[in-house]
């Protein structure tokens, strides 16, 4: 159902609800509470994660990547797009289609 192509980084994402996240050791992870399935969301995936707190674009998320693991541009850009298409893939966070 959401495997839209979210190569734009102006594409805008949301959080699905029903998700709860927690710190462990510096690490988020999370629980779905409708598939029942634990998630580590290890620390680049906790900060892309609380970064989606609000609709968010994808370059922002990059900016966000960038800034706090003093990362260059591709490797943030790299990591994000992989990070936000498993996201997508398990049915975690959509496309904001409102933006």
């Amino acid at each position: 159902m959401n495997t839209a192509d979210v190569s734009s980084l102006q594409t805008v994402l949301v959080k699905r609800p029903g998700n709860i996240a927690s710190d462990m050791d510096g690490e988020k992870v999370m629980l779905n509470v409708k598939n029942g399935k634990y998630y580590n969301l290890g620390e680049v995936g906790g900060e892309i994660w609380s970064a989606l707190d609000e609709p968010v674009s994808i370059s922002r998320i990059v900016q966000v990547i960038q800034e706090t693991f003093d990362v260059p541009a591709e490797t943030a850009e790299q990591d994000v797009f992989e990070f936000v298409q498993s996201l997508l893939a398990e049915d975690l966070v959509a496309i904001d289609s409102g933006s």
